[in-house]
């Protein structure tokens, strides 16, 4: 009988944590548009409506080429998420802006989410993410 009970109890564990693995989803971000290739991306992943620009889920930094780039976060829970990024032209690993606080650097949102008089809002740069998915965001 403990034998049994044993022999149930991996069983389970083992159809649990193939359950878990299955959960996770990759999510391919491709933008393009860029005004150069100087400098890098900055770009961040949140989970979070009250987190958006401002604490990142996940972030990564990634080179440049042809005025454009692209980048994968793999393993993601299922679930709700937005992208932004920042062309950090100047390596200073901050959004440049001038004195009114309007940025010189380009940036931009997934949903190519745009703010009036403002930044984005997380409601128009969210999207499900339920399987693996490429976005593309292009700076106009």
């Amino acid at each position: 009988m403990k034998n049994l009970l044993l022999l149930f109890v991996i069983l389970l564990s083992g159809i649990l944590t193939t359950s878990a693995q299955e959960e996770t989803v990759d999510l391919t971000i491709q933008i393009s548009g860029l005004n150069s290739d100087k400098g890098t991306l900055l770009i961040a992943l949140y989970n979070k409506k009250e987190n958006f620009l401002k604490k990142a889920f996940k972030g990564n930094i990634i080179k440049i080429k042809d005025k454009k780039s692209e980048v994968t976060f793999q393993k993601l829970p299922k679930g709700e998420y937005a992208v932004s990024f920042v062309h950090d032209e100047n390596d200073n690993k901050k959004m440049d802006t001038n004195f009114l606080g309007i940025p010189k650097e380009d940036y931009g949102c997934s949903n190519n989410a745009r703010g009036f008089m403002g930044p984005p809002k997380y409601d128009d740069a969210k999207f499900n993410l339920n399987a693996n998915k490429e976005i593309t965001i292009k700076i106009n």
